[in-house]
C-alpha cells in the first residue's frame, strides 16, 4: 500500500519485559527459517491459513498454536480492532539484514505492515526511501512498503519483530495519520489477565477470474506510477503505447466478465487474453519503471496482476488437470 511518507510511528507503547518474557518462552521448534530463504532470517508463525505451519496468505488466517500461548502478544493485535491477514515474529541474527526490495506482489496492494520491536538494539536500523529510522522495543510503527526498504542489524544480538499484516479501518488509518501528541502522553498498554480479546482474522478468499472492476483498479493504479528510466522522446511514446495496451486489455477483461460471469465456467478464453498480454507488454515495456519506487513496470504487471488473474484452480479445472 502505498503511503503519504515513508514512516508512521504510533502514539502506543507495549510492556516490553511481557512481550520479551512470552517470547522467550517459545520453545526452538517454534522457530522456522525465512520463506524465501533469506540469510539470518527466521520466524514464529502466528497468523496463517487455518492457523497451521505455512506462508500462505490465501484461505480463512487462524491464530497458530504458538499465538494462542502468547496472551499478551494476541492482546495487543486484538487491541488495534482491525482485521489481520499473515501475522509472524520476525528474528534477525546479529550481523544480518533484509535486503533492499519493495513489496510489489498482489497481496501488498492493499495490506501494510505494522511492526512492534521486541528485542531490539540501537545499532538495528530501518531503511525506507532514502530514510533510517531505530524502531525502540514496545514501540508501533507502520511504513509504506510500496518503497525500496532495507534493514540492517548491526548489532551483536538477534533482533525481533511482530510484523502483522493489515488493511485497517477508517478508525485505524485516522490514528495512524493523526499528528501524535508529546510522548509523555502516549498510551501505555498493559497486560489485561481479566478480559478475553476478540482477535479478527482475514478471510482471503479470490473468485476464479479476477473482476473487471478489480482488474480496472489494479491497472489504472499501475498506469499512474508509469515513468521511463532515461527521458526523450521515444521513452514518452513507449509510456503512452504501454499504458494504452492496458486500457485494451481492461476493456476486453470487461468484455469477457460481462460474457461469461467470473466463475470460472470459461476460464480458457480469459487465460488466452492474459497469455496475448504476457506475450505483448515485453515489446512495449523496455525501460519502463515505477516512478515512486523504480521497479520494473512489466515486473509489477505479472506480480501484482497476470499471477492473479485466474485462479490456479479455475484454470486447472477447465483444463482437465484435476
Amino acid at each position: 500500500m502505498r503511503l503519504s511518507r515513508p514512516f508512521f510511528q504510533l502514539p502506543l507503547l507495549f510492556d516490553v519485559a511481557r512481550l520479551q518474557a512470552e517470547v522467550a518462552a517459545l520453545p526452538p521448534e517454534a522457530w522456522v527459517a525465512h520463506p524465501d530463504q533469506v540469510p539470518g532470517n527466521s520466524a514464529v508463525r502466528l497468523i496463517t491459513a487455518g492457523g497451521g505451519e505455512n506462508d500462505s496468505v490465501h484461505g480463512r488466517m487462524a491464530p497458530t498454536p504458538w499465538l494462542e500461548a502468547m496472551p499478551y502478544l494476541k492482546q495487543a493485535l486484538a487491541g488495534f480492532g482491525v482485521v489481520w491477514s499473515r501475522s509472524r515474529l520476525m528474528r534477525l541474527a546479529p550481523g544480518a539484514g533484509v535486503p533492499e526490495h519493495a513489496d510489489i506482489n498482489y497481496h501488498w496492494h492493499t495490506r501494510v505492515r505494522l511492526h512492534i520491536p521486541v528485542v531490539t538494539w540501537p545499532e538495528v536500523r530501518f531503511h525506507c526511501d532514502g530514510e533510517a529510522v531505530h524502531m525502540g522495543a514496545g514501540e508501533a510503527w507502520v511504513f509504506d512498503n510500496w518503497r525500496r526498504h532495507h534493514v540492517e542489524n548491526n548489532a551483536s544480538a538477534e533482533r525481533i519483530h511482530l510484523v502483522a499484516d493489515t488493511t485497517g479501518t477508517a478508525a485505524f488509518w485516522r490514528f495512524v495519520q493523526a499528528a501524535p501528541p508529546p510522548r509523555a502522553q502516549w498510551r501505555k498498554v498493559a497486560y489485561d489477565p481479566y478480559t478475553e480479546y476478540s482477535l479478527l482474522a482475514e478471510v482471503n478468499q479470490r473468485f476464479p477470474i479476477m473482476p473487471a472492476a478489480e482488474v480496472q483498479w489494479l491497472l489504472d493504479d499501475l498506469r499512474a506510477e508509469l515513468a521511463a528510466a532515461s527521458d526523450g522522446p521515444e521513452a514518452r511514446a513507449r509510456i503512452v503505447r504501454f499504458s494504452q495496451l492496458l486500457e485494451s486489455f481492461a476493456f476486453d477483461w470487461r468484455q469477457l466478465c460481462a460474457l461469461h460471469g467470473v466463475d470460472g465456467a470459461a476460464a480458457p478464453e480469459f487465460q488466452r487474453l492474459a497469455i496475448a498480454l504476457r506475450q505483448t507488454a515485453p515489446l512495449l515495456a523496455d525501460g519502463l519503471v515505477m516512478r515512486t519506487n523504480g521497479v520494473s513496470a512489466l515486473l509489477v504487471l505479472e506480480k501484482r496482476v497476470l499471477q492473479h488473474l485466474v485462479a490456479e484452480d479455475a484454470a486447472r479445472q477447465r483444463e482437465g488437470l484435476s
